[in-house]
């Protein structure tokens, strides 16, 4: 193997490690959204809708906690899953910059 067989190697892993970091983050803000539309509507009770909040819950609860409290609220409003969001999003624009300067 040659040094530009080596590089080119590098470079897909790098794209492709960019590429899994973005879908993640898109996929845990879906979650986040959901979470947060499931906590606005009263849905009946069925074993799918509970089973389906008590996973949002599990999921986005611990990392929405690091913002509850320390994000004033406006009124009945919670800030906390919006700047949640931004930092996931900066976050992930950090890493992907990282991985294409390492790789």
């Amino acid at each position: 193997m040659g040094v530009y067989a080596i590089l080119g190697l590098l470079a897909d892993a790098a794209s492709s490690l960019q590429s899994f970091v973005s879908v993640f983050v898109a996929i845990y803000v879906l979650l986040i959204f959901a979470y947060v539309l499931l906590s606005w509507i009263q849905l009946p009770y069925s074993g799918i809708a509970a089973t389906m909040r008590k996973f949002l819950d599990e999921v986005c609860r611990p990392y929405l906690g690091l913002f509850r409290g320390r994000i004033p609220s406006l009124g009945p409003l919670d800030l906390s899953p919006i700047v949640a969001i931004v930092v996931l999003l900066v976050a992930e624009r950090i890493v992907n910059r990282l991985i294409g300067a390492l790789l």
